[in-house]
Protein backbone atom coordinates (compact mmCIF):
# COMPACT_ATOMS: atom_id res chain seq x y z
CA UNK A 1 0.00 0.00 0.00
CA UNK A 2 1.42 3.65 -0.49
CA UNK A 3 3.31 5.40 2.25
CA UNK A 4 1.23 8.25 2.20
CA UNK A 5 -1.64 6.11 2.98
CA UNK A 6 -0.17 4.65 5.70
CA UNK A 7 0.76 7.50 7.61
CA UNK A 8 -2.35 8.78 8.06
CA UNK A 9 -4.03 5.70 8.93
CA UNK A 10 -1.44 5.24 12.12
CA UNK A 11 -2.25 8.77 12.81
CA UNK A 12 -6.10 8.11 12.79
CA UNK A 13 -5.79 5.08 14.18
CA UNK A 14 -2.94 4.78 16.89
CA UNK A 15 -4.54 3.69 20.19
CA UNK A 16 -7.95 3.26 18.82
CA UNK A 17 -10.15 0.40 18.45
CA UNK A 18 -10.32 -0.88 15.22
CA UNK A 19 -13.41 0.41 12.86
CA UNK A 20 -14.53 -3.00 11.80
CA UNK A 21 -16.13 -3.50 15.33
CA UNK A 22 -13.84 -6.54 17.00
CA UNK A 23 -13.49 -4.63 19.63
CA UNK A 24 -10.09 -4.77 19.48
CA UNK A 25 -6.89 -2.19 18.89
CA UNK A 26 -6.80 -1.65 15.21
CA UNK A 27 -3.16 -1.72 15.75
CA UNK A 28 -3.96 -5.75 16.31
CA UNK A 29 -6.81 -6.02 14.52
CA UNK A 30 -7.21 -4.97 10.80
CA UNK A 31 -3.85 -3.23 10.46
CA UNK A 32 -1.53 -6.15 9.94
CA UNK A 33 -3.58 -6.91 6.97
CA UNK A 34 -3.90 -3.53 5.34
CA UNK A 35 0.15 -3.23 5.34
CA UNK A 36 0.79 -6.74 4.44
CA UNK A 37 2.48 -8.04 7.23
CA UNK A 38 -0.25 -10.72 7.42
CA UNK A 39 -3.16 -11.95 5.30
CA UNK A 40 -7.06 -12.17 6.46
CA UNK A 41 -7.40 -15.81 7.69
CA UNK A 42 -11.19 -16.22 6.82
CA UNK A 43 -13.62 -14.38 4.72
CA UNK A 44 -15.52 -12.72 7.82
CA UNK A 45 -11.84 -11.23 8.50
CA UNK A 46 -11.22 -9.77 4.83
CA UNK A 47 -15.07 -8.32 5.03
CA UNK A 48 -13.98 -6.55 8.08
CA UNK A 49 -10.86 -5.51 7.05
CA UNK A 50 -12.58 -4.04 4.11
CA UNK A 51 -15.03 -1.77 6.06
CA UNK A 52 -12.17 -0.91 8.16
CA UNK A 53 -10.35 0.65 5.18
CA UNK A 54 -13.95 2.13 3.79
CA UNK A 55 -14.10 3.63 7.43
CA UNK A 56 -10.16 5.09 6.62
CA UNK A 57 -10.11 5.61 2.89
CA UNK A 58 -7.78 3.15 2.28
CA UNK A 59 -8.70 2.72 -1.69
CA UNK A 60 -5.06 1.41 -2.21
CA UNK A 61 -6.43 -1.68 0.41
CA UNK A 62 -9.37 -1.96 -1.02
CA UNK A 63 -8.33 -2.38 -4.50
CA UNK A 64 -5.50 -4.77 -3.56
CA UNK A 65 -8.42 -7.08 -1.53
CA UNK A 66 -10.35 -7.13 -4.92
CA UNK A 67 -10.67 -10.62 -6.78
CA UNK A 68 -8.98 -9.78 -10.31
CA UNK A 69 -11.60 -10.35 -12.46
CA UNK A 70 -14.58 -8.38 -10.59
CA UNK A 71 -11.86 -5.40 -9.41
CA UNK A 72 -12.40 -1.56 -11.14
CA UNK A 73 -9.30 0.56 -12.36
CA UNK A 74 -9.78 3.35 -9.72
CA UNK A 75 -11.94 3.77 -7.01
CA UNK A 76 -13.26 6.86 -5.72
CA UNK A 77 -14.82 7.12 -2.38
CA UNK A 78 -17.65 9.96 -0.98
CA UNK A 79 -15.62 12.17 1.48
CA UNK A 80 -19.06 12.65 3.20
CA UNK A 81 -19.97 9.57 3.83
CA UNK A 82 -18.36 8.38 7.11
CA UNK A 83 -18.40 4.55 7.75
CA UNK A 84 -19.28 3.72 11.73
CA UNK A 85 -20.39 0.33 12.45
CA UNK A 86 -20.20 -3.40 10.92
CA UNK A 87 -22.66 -5.60 11.96
CA UNK A 88 -21.92 -9.30 10.76
CA UNK A 89 -25.80 -10.86 9.87
CA UNK A 90 -24.55 -14.35 8.63
CA UNK A 91 -21.51 -16.12 7.30
CA UNK A 92 -21.00 -19.37 5.23
CA UNK A 93 -18.39 -21.29 4.71
CA UNK A 94 -15.14 -19.21 4.04
CA UNK A 95 -13.44 -20.54 6.59
CA UNK A 96 -9.71 -21.64 7.31
CA UNK A 97 -10.16 -24.66 5.11
CA UNK A 98 -12.67 -23.09 2.13
CA UNK A 99 -12.06 -21.85 -1.37
CA UNK A 100 -15.23 -19.97 -1.07
CA UNK A 101 -17.34 -17.88 1.27
CA UNK A 102 -20.29 -15.72 1.33
CA UNK A 103 -20.77 -12.54 4.77
CA UNK A 104 -23.67 -10.76 4.68
CA UNK A 105 -23.72 -7.68 6.94
CA UNK A 106 -25.11 -4.71 7.47
CA UNK A 107 -22.54 -1.58 7.28
CA UNK A 108 -23.69 1.86 9.13
CA UNK A 109 -22.69 5.20 7.52
CA UNK A 110 -23.69 9.11 8.27
CA UNK A 111 -24.17 10.80 4.81
CA UNK A 112 -24.46 14.96 4.97
CA UNK A 113 -25.42 14.40 8.52
CA UNK A 114 -27.98 11.67 8.08
CA UNK A 115 -27.70 7.69 9.22
CA UNK A 116 -27.70 4.97 6.53
CA UNK A 117 -27.63 1.58 6.20
CA UNK A 118 -25.87 -0.76 3.30
CA UNK A 119 -26.81 -4.65 3.76
CA UNK A 120 -24.80 -6.71 1.33
CA UNK A 121 -24.20 -10.35 1.15
CA UNK A 122 -20.25 -10.74 -0.24
CA UNK A 123 -18.88 -13.27 -2.16
CA UNK A 124 -15.23 -14.11 -1.47
CA UNK A 125 -12.46 -16.59 -3.05
CA UNK A 126 -9.18 -17.28 -2.13
CA UNK A 127 -7.18 -16.00 -5.31
CA UNK A 128 -3.10 -17.36 -5.52
CA UNK A 129 -3.69 -18.69 -1.42
CA UNK A 130 -5.45 -15.49 -0.16
CA UNK A 131 -9.17 -14.43 0.34
CA UNK A 132 -10.29 -11.19 -2.05
CA UNK A 133 -14.08 -9.75 -2.44
CA UNK A 134 -15.48 -10.61 -5.94
CA UNK A 135 -18.95 -8.90 -5.34
CA UNK A 136 -21.69 -7.95 -3.70
CA UNK A 137 -25.80 -8.29 -3.60
CA UNK A 138 -27.65 -5.32 -1.90
CA UNK A 139 -30.55 -5.32 -0.16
Amino acid sequence: MGKGSARRRANATTGRTCPCGSGRAYDGCCSPIHDGSTQASTAEALMRSRFSAFALGDTAYLLHSWHSSTRPERLELDRGQRWTRLEIVDTERGGLLDATGTVTFHAHYRDAGRPGTLTERSRFVREDGRWVYVDGEQS
